[in-house]
C-alpha cells in the first residue's frame, strides 16, 4: 500500500510539474530572458576530456537572445568550451526555486574585446561595485566574454498560487 500510495504522489507530482514547463522551445522568451537579467545564478555545465560532466556557478547575462557568460582565460570551464562548445545552462529565480530556465546550447563566440567591462558590468549586477574585484587579485588574467546559442530551452514558470 505505501508502494502504490507513493508511486501515485509521485504521478500528481509529475502531473503538476508539467502543467508548470514549457517544452521543446529553441527560444529565450520575455519571462525566461527576466531570469537572466535578475541577480541570479547560473550553474554552468561543460565537458571534461573523458566526456564528464563539470559545473560551476556563474554570473550570468542574456544579449539579443544569447546567454553571456564571463570567465578568464585558462580556467577549466575555458578550457572545456575551448576543446568542446557544448554546454548546458540552469537558472533558478533567488526568491523562488521553482521558477527557473535551463538551456542546452552551443558556445558560438569567445572574444577577450570588452570583456573586462563586462565582468564590471556583471560585478555591479551581482555586488553592487562598480568595478570587478577579483581582476586586482590576478592583475594578468585575461577575461574572455562567451557567447552561447540556445538550442534547447526548458521552462518552469513559477506555480500559481
Amino acid at each position: 500500500m505505501a508502494y502504490v500510495t507513493f508511486e501515485v504522489n509521485r504521478l500528481i507530482n509529475c502531473i503538476i510539474y508539467y502543467i508548470h514547463v514549457d517544452k521543446n522551445t529553441h527560444q529565450i522568451t520575455e519571462p525566461m530572458s527576466k531570469l537572466f537579467q535578475g541577480k541570479n545564478f547560473a550553474f554552468v555545465s561543460t565537458l571534461m576530456k573523458d566526456g564528464s560532466p563539470q559545473v560551476t556557478p556563474t554570473w550570468v547575462d542574456i544579449e539579443d537572445g544569447n546567454i553571456i557568460v564571463n570567465t578568464a582565460e585558462g580556467r577549466l570551464k575555458h578550457k572545456n568550451i575551448s576543446r568542446d562548445p557544448r554546454i548546458a545552462i540552469c537558472v533558478i529565480d533567488q526568491n523562488n526555486p521553482y521558477h527557473m530556465v535551463t538551456v542546452r546550447g552551443i558556445v558560438v563566440e569567445q572574444t577577450n574585446e570588452g570583456a573586462d567591462e563586462h565582468a564590471d558590468k556583471l560585478a555591479k549586477k551581482y555586488l553592487g561595485v562598480d568595478k570587478y574585484p577579483g581582476q586586482k587579485d590576478y592583475p594578468d588574467q585575461k577575461r574572455v566574454i562567451v557567447k552561447i546559442n540556445p538550442e534547447r530551452v526548458l521552462y518552469q514558470a513559477p506555480p500559481q498560487t
